[in-house]
């Protein structure tokens, strides 16, 4: 059982770095770093925008990361932040056009690296290797809300 936990932090792990590794060196492009990948790429399902309250939410991302990090893609002049009224907190975050260049090369440098990655699985495979990853991190999700049942 502890070797099997081993392997499995180690792979989670493994995964993770090599991602952000890849991810920051895509960033670097637009002086930005790896953790904006993913708020490029989340942005760009919104055209119409999303509050920094969403932001957080879809990202997995505190209150405070999501407003750094958007102050920095505001300045690079990546993102816009619209007003809703007088309340600039629930002001909405949209992709400028330079930022929709920015998130389209994302997307496509990220589905390379997802293609290359999986090089090896099968199409059956590959189904089944993302079914399991949406299971454990359910499951995962679920423990740290919970807890570790005492056996």
């Amino acid at each position: 059982m502890v070797e099997r936990f081993e392997k499995f932090s180690h792979a989670i792990f493994e995964v993770a770095r090599y991602w952000h590794k890849l991810a920051s060196e895509e960033m670097a492009k637009y002086g930005l770093k790896g953790p904006h990948a993913t708020y490029l790429v989340t942005l760009s399902r919104f055209e119409e925008g999303v509050t920094a309250p969403q932001l957080s939410e879809l990202c997995g991302k505190d209150k405070a990361d999501v407003s750094r990090m958007m102050s920095i893609m505001e300045q690079k002049g990546l993102v816009v932040k619209e007003s809703v009224g007088k309340n600039l907190y629930r002001g909405l975050l949209k992709l400028t056009e330079e930022g929709k260049k920015a998130a389209d090369a994302t997307k496509q440098r990220a589905a390379l690296a997802v293609e290359l990655a999986g090089n090896g699985l099968s199409d059956e495979n590959r189904e089944i290797f993302y079914k399991s990853l949406d299971l454990i991190t359910a499951n995962l999700r679920e423990l740290s809300e919970d807890g570790l049942p005492n056996k």
